[in-house]
């Protein structure tokens, strides 16, 4: 069997975006269905702020990767070791937060890469060919390929070390966590402030350098993210399952209850 492609990396690939659907309280074989249904390309499943399990993780991927939504878990920084437990059962990319140095960043490459590019380790035939995968070599070059990685920039540090983070091989993305950004700047929620469109530019001029991927989270606001878009953010989280949630329950209840009072 060949391996699974990642949608998210494939619409990269042809220049366009990749639109994440984020998963908090989500649970079950139906959420990558929701996401492909929804229109989005892949599941952003946050193990950093969601009440979110490797097991969780790993049985809503396993479903995903035959939903037409790519599975990509967020994990904790000090848990690296989660991102991996997650890519060997499903997930085709990790997402990790606050990396802010190269030495960091140079570690969530060797965690999640396997030789030459880094250290990841072997765990036997895996989910994304099927549990029938080619010879060692072959499979582990193939995953290299597939899977996503990207760091998360939330600091002023991090937009500081970004050209260097953006030239170290196997970084695919570099993703603003925006309003962390704004909080470590102290313009809290400040999304669209002048500092923050500056460390878009300046991030964006560095992964242009190195032919890497800007990334965008936590900007939900039309305007100002129609500018970061412009900028050459096309990883993207689009919102979370809660926002979306409140989003149409709030808006049908307001017009039933409107009915009533008409």
């Amino acid at each position: 069997m060949p391996i699974i492609q990642n949608i998210a990396k494939q619409r990269l690939a042809e220049g366009g975006l990749a639109i994440g659907f984020g998963v908090h309280h989500l649970r079950g074989s139906a959420v990558g269905a929701l996401g492909a249904a929804t229109g989005f390309d892949w599941l952003f499943i946050d193990m950093e702020h969601g009440a979110m399990s490797v097991d969780d993780a790993a049985q809503i991927s396993m479903a995903a990767l035959g939903q037409g939504c790519t599975p990509i878990v967020r994990c904790c920084k000090d848990a690296l070791f989660e991102g991996t437990r997650c890519l060997d059962n499903g997930a085709m990319g990790v997402v990790v937060p606050h990396v802010d140095t190269v030495a960091e960043a140079k570690q969530v490459v060797e965690a999640f890469r396997f030789p030459p590019l880094g250290m990841r380790s072997w765990g036997g035939p895996p989910i994304l060919y099927g549990f029938q995968a080619p010879d060692a070599a072959t499979a582990q070059r193939e995953s290299n390929e597939q899977v996503l990685i990207a760091c998360m920039v939330e600091t002023e540090e991090s937009v500081a070390n970004a050209d260097a983070i953006a030239a170290i091989p196997g970084v695919d993305v570099l993703m603003f966590g925006t309003s962390d950004l704004t909080a470590t700047m102290g313009i809290p929620g400040q999304i669209g402030h002048p500092r923050v469109r500056a460390a878009y530019a300046s991030v964006a001029a560095a992964c242009a350098r190195h032919g890497k991927v800007l990334g965008m989270g936590g900007v939900y606001d039309e305007v100002v993210a129609r500018d970061y878009v412009a900028l050459g953010a096309r990883f993207i989280l689009g919102g979370s399952d809660h926002a979306f949630v409140m989003a149409g329950a709030g808006q049908r209840a307001k017009f039933l209850r409107g009915l009533a009072a008409g």
